[in-house]
């Protein structure tokens, strides 16, 4: 598949994505339509059964307005097929949710296009593979006509970025409906304060600000490959620690601090500069920094900085942060959820300065992304997060350049490079070579600053 030219101008890139969430809050409270009867129950394919997988299959689930059915399960490790089928069949499986036979239970690289062929047109397939193999599988998806809810990052660089919004032209031409998960934009404590931001209350923009500081997280740090076991297998067990496969660290755990800060801005950046570096790493062989320093800027001179480490025994925050000329606003504070929206006068956080607060947070974002995505399938409305969703993941991937590379990268840069981690990646089987390779000590490629200035070294 070629990179797609159409919509690369920087108007088409730079313009804020923010009509999908809105959209999607005039859908929850939507009636129950032409998929709400039992012999119209929407039927769901999970491809990619980690954790993440599993547990959309659960928020899922948590949707109460018409019925949903598990009826097909796809992944390349066997292990984790059964033990996603088995936790979900043992939570649901007296509920008549879980209808996943073992012959409907696929393993392999092909075994995607096994389980998108146990649904109808019009269902739903869920997409929780490592981001590398989005468009590919987007691909299929669309040619069977099929709803979408996909992971996000949605992309890890330039040219795959480019194919998934040139894909989605088609998507939205068949009228699929189709959800990233983001779902920072589906709380209803940030959409509250979105809307007072966009009013004034908080004055004009001047800078934001958001931190994912923390320990090792999840396979971002990853010794090196047992004896015995495929390199290209085991790669994708540890995809958080391999650039080609999810764009490491930065891509997958900060993307949604970055996204949320230029939603409250209702703005792209056009470009970063950044830093990182590699601590501690003992016998470490994935292809991480420990620490990344970014600053991102926007068309207007507003900044956004973003701090992420993933170093244990240090100070550790995990907010966003709103800065304008009236005052200060916390995005989130603590975690993805509940956000702990609030405002003050002035920038100091204190009781007597705060203005405006959510307030407690009933509603699960995890699942309102849910809610919407099926409310606008029951109700034919029109619903796709994927330029949004290309975009926070192209930004991130800038971000992520900028510091691997020691350069000031432009979005124009970013959506227009031609380094693709993985270019053949549709061509992959069990029996395939890894497109990173390992030196003799079994260590691989990382970033080199200053050295690799115009592309992220891959191997």
């Amino acid at each position: 598949m070629k990179p797609s030219s159409s919509g690369n101008s920087r108007r088409n890139f730079l313009k804020s994505s923010t009509a999908a969430a809105a959209a999607a809050g005039s859908l929850s409270s939507l009636a129950q339509g032409a998929w709400a009867d039992e012999k119209n129950t929407i039927q769901l394919a999970l491809v990619g059964c980690g954790g993440r997988g599993t547990g959309a299959v659960t928020n899922a689930f948590a949707v109460d307005n018409g019925p949903l059915k598990l009826v097909a399960m796809a992944d390349v490790f066997e292990r984790n097929l059964e033990g996603s089928y088995g936790r979900l069949n043992n939570q649901y499986g007296e509920s008549g949710k879980m209808d996943v036979p073992p012959e409907r239970r696929f393993v392999g690289f092909d075994a995607y296009r096994k389980a998108m062929d146990s649904l109808r047109p019009g269902d739903v397939v869920i997409l929780t593979t490592p981001p590398a193999f989005r468009w590919v599988m987007y691909t299929y998806a669309i040619e069977k006509g099929l709803n979408v809810f996909m992971e996000k990052p949605v992309t890890v660089d330039g040219p795959t970025t480019r194919r998934m919004l040139a894909l989605n032209e088609k998507a939205v031409e068949k009228n699929l409906k189709v959800g990233v998960g983001l779902m920072c934009r589906h709380c209803e404590a940030r959409r509250e304060l979105h809307d007072r931001i966009q009013d004034g209350e908080l004055g004009d923009l001047v800078t934001l600000r958001a931190y994912r500081m923390a320990g090792p997280t999840g396979t971002a740090a990853t010794g090196p490959k047992p004896d015995g076991v495929s390199e290209l297998m085991w790669q994708i067990s540890r995809f958080h620690a391999f650039l080609w496969l999810s764009g490491g660290a930065v891509s997958d755990f900060l993307i949604h601090n970055i996204d949320e800060s230029c939603w409250m801005k209702n703005a792209w950046p056009v470009k970063c500069v950044a830093s990182g570096g590699r601590h501690y790493r003992g016998d470490n062989v994935d292809q991480n920094f420990d620490t990344y320093s970014m600053e991102y800027t926007f068309e207007d001179g507003t900044k956004l900085l973003m701090n992420g480490r993933t170093m244990p025994g240090c100070y550790q925050d995990f907010s966003s942060y709103a800065h304008g000329t009236k005052g200060l606003a916390v995005i989130s504070n603590g975690g993805h959820w509940p956000s702990r929206a609030r405002m003050y006068k002035g920038h100091e956080m204190n009781d007597r300065n705060l203005i405006w607060s959510f307030g407690k947070e009933t509603n699960n974002p995890y699942v309102d992304e849910w809610k919407h995505l099926i409310a606008a399938i029951r109700e034919d409305q029109q619903y796709n997060e994927v330029e949004r969703g290309c975009m926070a993941s192209l930004v991130t991937s800038m971000g992520r350049m900028a510091a691997h590379t020691g350069q000031e990268i432009t979005l124009e840069q970013m959506m227009n490079s031609e380094h693709e981690f993985a270019p053949d990646i549709q061509s992959l089987t069990l029996d395939s070579e890894s497109p990173l390779k390992a030196d003799a000590d079994g260590f691989y490629p990382i970033p080199l600053p200053g050295l690799e200035k115009g592309r992220e070294y891959a191997g």
